[in-house]
């Protein structure tokens, strides 16, 4: 997977440094009346590529931090419930071995089998 991201990042920056040979000649960027900008074609276009950039990253920082926000409440809510169940748990495993201490166990139902038996010969 690293070689295909080293091979797509030196295929875009090898297209970025052609498309920069060609196009050296100046142009003007109006960006509000009476703001202009002069530079070449390649310099001006990297810019706004880098601009479109940020604020793509910016938007997906934004999305992630909703995702987190609205998925916080149900991971809380599932915490509790995984607490719940687990305290249920400890408390079926506590029954549970009051029942088996309640129960007879097996070698003393043995010894009275046996007990019967030479008692009834």
């Amino acid at each position: 997977m690293r070689q295909i991201n080293f091979v797509v990042i030196f295929v875009i920056c090898l297209a970025l440094v052609l498309f920069g040979i060609e196009n050296t000649e100046s142009s003007v960027i109006h960006i509000v009346p009476g703001v202009d900008v002069a530079a070449p074609l390649s310099v001006e276009l990297l810019v706004s590529a880098g601009v479109g950039a940020v604020l793509a990253w910016i938007f997906s920082v934004w999305t992630g931090l909703q995702h987190r926000f609205q998925t916080q409440p149900e991971i809380r809510r599932r915490e509790g419930r995984i607490e719940e169940l687990e305290q249920d748990v400890e408390r079926y495993k506590v029954e549970l071995q009051e029942q088996q201490r309640l129960l007879p166990s097996s070698e003393s139902q043995a010894q009275d089998v046996e007990v019967t038996e030479v008692v009834a010969k």
